[in-house]
């Protein structure tokens, strides 16, 4: 579950519209000398990659185009900025700094913003515009306030408790929250009542998404609107089953222990319940959703004219889809379709769907091999898009014309680009991007206006609003490269990537990124091999790399990057090698690489070092017991070293269930080969992380003592599964240099 989406202005630029083969927009900064990228720069404010919008919204009147801005002098901290399109002026609609509290948030407030992965992020996060696009809806610190555009703001609720996913009902007559584990709603402007039945167990919940729905199916809520406010669909779950762990913040000035519901691999999951009610709470019902209990509620969403209710109910093995088609009235559920995983392999869920005003069905689906959009219309299916590429995205529809937009890789995997086609007419498909840039996009509900994000290896992020046809209207950022942009005095140095292939031992074709630094003939140059290789990302592509790599290659060394078999947008058949099989082909793709790497005239074959965060830090364990000497010393972040520890949606998906298949965990687990480490290992984890238990690289630690297997580690007390900050940042890259320049793994003399 990734993407990306950030992005932020200082204006909105008039523009001529993009042309295909149009120069990248960035003008050369002005001469000035070149200096040297170091950690220090990277972490600190303002950004190097320039101004970073979040949340980037148009108002539903179309007047104005509402964006969180990051402060030059703290990028971490985010105000709500408008620019109104019919007077051109910038106005900051809601001040963080002004209107927040400062109060600390509650572990709930946490913990769901560890599970957008954005923790770190201080003041204004999300924000709703209301249906008269008069006001928007704002959380911050804990409480919701609704901003005027005339300046006004009026405190909403002023509690001790966080009003968690709050929102605005689709017509705006309704803010509604969950609090103390009930949803609450209310007419704006009076006071919300609570809707959801008292429970006695505190392990139930009303309105919001358990953990696995949170951390692994990108679904961050537990109730949805119907389109004109007359019902809420409602979410509750029991983590009774759920066994208990207990999860340490160990912290610089004490500890903190947290009993807490964690369901691992092969152990129960929340009990999960849909209901339907009123705004008001009468006339619930429950939603059928069949006789076997241990499933995942995937999806819910409204038919546009709310006759219907759309459930995505996933089995537990993530083997069979089911959509179902629910009475709201009755809450009676039929199967409309079924998805089924390819032998040996699963599921993958997406957002990548739209159900259409005249009850048809744009649907993304694998079935053929690669993720392509499929039409579903009265029981029949009409493939849209096909061939041996993949559909990233699906942006939006423009109902009128029939006009389909998306995300895909179908002219160049490493680049993905916008397309359109006509639901009449699919076999002709539209490039709506400039190629050699990666893209992301998003559009308004009615498919008119693209908001585009895109970068390229010598361009950061920029972002745009287009026509349908992809003709650029506005800038939203341009963030060019000029002598005012923070990355200028280091445009003289930037080294960009050169790409290439390579095979693996099956002759699957493999794509590699690197990027030198200045070399002197002759001489020969140590590596930093990074890699993530686990199912759902992609690490080679042909966008903006940002400050630390060039960094990195600022200090000498040659970085590197491999996409091995199991990584993402290349087919169901490339991504399934890791089925039952994590820790294998994914370690023997990278050794490819490195035996490449050896090869080249330009690299020291005794000087390649292997770095990895999450599961690239599993990787590095397993690439260091697996080959022994093949590399020169490997760093391991946060790694996942026994899968059992690990939740059930993410883990079983791949793995299976442990209780059925042990062996296939034991041997991807990286313990019980940690004697088999003979090179120099660096070890970091954040004490306080809460998505790879420290418990993790404790077990780690204590296997390699108990063997008398030198390392080095370097933990953060406090941190979580994100170690950085202006300080932190440079202390952990500083440190991860210091350990291969003490083992020899510098660049030459």
């Amino acid at each position: 579950m990734r993407l990306l989406a950030c992005l932020l202005a200082a204006t909105i630029l008039s523009a001529a519209p993009a042309q295909a083969g149009e120069q990248p927009v960035s003008a050369p900064a002005a001469k000035t000398e070149a200096r040297t990228l170091d950690f220090e720069r990277v972490f600190a404010s303002p950004s190097l990659n320039g101004a970073v919008p979040r949340g980037v919204k148009l108002s539903p009147d179309g007047r104005f185009l509402t964006l969180l801005r990051n402060r030059p002098d703290d990028r971490e901290r985010y105000d709500l900025w408008g620019y109104d399109r019919t007077t051109g002026q910038w106005t900051m609609l809601v001040d963080s700094l002004k209107l927040g509290s400062g109060r600390e948030l509650s572990e709930a407030e946490k913990m769901q913003r560890e599970r957008l992965r954005i923790g770190d992020l201080k003041g204004i996060v999300t924000y709703e515009w209301s249906a008269d696009s008069q006001s928007i809806l704002v959380p911050l610190d804990g409480d919701l306030y609704l901003a005027r555009l005339d300046g006004k703001v009026t405190r909403l609720t002023d509690s001790a408790g966080d009003e968690l996913n709050p929102a605005l009902s689709p017509k705006g007559g309704y803010v509604s929250f969950v609090r103390d584990r009930r949803l609450w709603t209310g007419k704006v402007g009076a006071e919300p009542a609570v809707i959801t039945p008292a429970e006695a167990a505190e392990t139930v919940h009303w309105g919001e998404a358990e953990f696995v729905a949170q951390e692994e199916m990108a679904r961050l809520t537990g109730y949805w609107w119907a389109p004109d406010d007359s019902r809420i669909a409602v979410q509750r779950f029991d983590d009774a089953p759920v066994g208990l762990v207990t999860r340490t913040a160990i912290g610089a000035e004490g500890t903190k222990t947290y009993i807490q519901r964690y369901p691992v691999a092969g152990s129960p999951n929340s009990l999960v319940s849909l209901f339907v009610m009123k705004p008001d709470g009468s006339e619930r019902v429950e939603v059928d959703l069949g006789p076997d209990r241990d499933i995942y509620l995937a999806r819910v969403d409204w038919a546009p004219d709310g006759k219907v209710l759309y459930v995505q109910r996933q089995n537990r093995e993530q083997t069979v889809l089911d959509v179902l088609a629910v009475d709201p009235a009755t809450g009676k559920s039929k199967v409309l379709f079924t998805e089924r995983a390819a032998e040996r392999s699963w599921i993958n869920l997406t957002y990548n769907y739209r159900f259409l005003k005249d009850g048809s069905l744009v649907w993304w689906s694998e079935r053929d091999g690669f993720g392509h959009l499929y039409h579903y219309k009265q029981g029949k299916w009409r493939q849209l898009t096909k061939g041996q590429w993949v559909v990233t995205g699906l942006v939006g529809v423009d109902e009128k014309s029939g006009r389909v937009y998306f995300t895909g890789t179908r002219d160049d995997v490493l680049a993905i680009n916008v397309y359109a086609l006509n639901l009449a007419n699919p076999a002709k498909v539209e490039r709506l991007g400039e190629p050699g840039y990666v893209h992301a996009a998003g559009m308004d509900k009615s498919g008119q206006t693209l908001l585009i994000t895109r970068s390229s290896p010598t361009q950061p992020p920029q972002v745009y609003i287009a026509d349908g046809k992809g003709q650029r209207l506005a800038w939203v950022e341009e963030n060019r490269l000029d002598a005012s942009h923070p990355y200028a005095a280091f445009l003289l140095a930037h080294r960009a990537p050169t790409f290439g292939t390579i095979k693996a031992a099956d002759g699957t074709v493999l794509h590699w990124r690197m990027i030198t630094p200045v070399m002197e003939p002759g001489k020969r140059y140590p590596v930093f091999f990074e890699h993530y290789g686990g199912p759902g990302s992609q690490q080679v592509t042909r966008a903006w790399g940002g400050g630390l790599e060039q960094a990195i290659v600022a200090k000498g060394y040659i970085h590197f990057r491999i996409d091995n078999r199991g990584s993402d947008n290349r087919g169901v058949a490339f991504e399934s090698h890791l089925y039952r099989a994590m820790g294998g082909v994914e370690v023997e793709d990278q050794k490819v690489g490195a035996l490449y790497l050896k090869g080249l005239p330009q690299v020291d074959p005794a000087k390649i070092a292997t770095y990895g965060w999450s599961y690239g830090g599993y990787m590095t364990i397993k690439m260091l017991q697996a080959d022994p000497g093949l590399y020169a010393a490997g760093i391991s972040g946060a790694p996942v070293t026994k899968w059992e520890l690990y939740d059930t949606h993410y883990t079983e998906r791949f793995m299976g269930d442990p209780n059925k298949v042990p062996a296939a965990y034991a041997k991807a687990n990286a313990l019980d080969d940690a004697g088999k480490i003979r090179d120099p290992m660096l070890l970091i984890h954040g004490m306080a992380d809460d998505n790879v238990v420290f418990e993790n690289s404790s077990m780690l630690i204590s296997r390699m003592q108990a063997q008398a297997v030198p390392f080095e580690m370097m933990l953060y007390p406090g941190y979580t599964h994100r170690v950085g900050g202006p300080k932190v940042g440079p202390h952990m890259w500083n440190t991860i240099f210091a350990f291969l320049a003490k083992h020899g793994v510098t660049p030459p003399e």
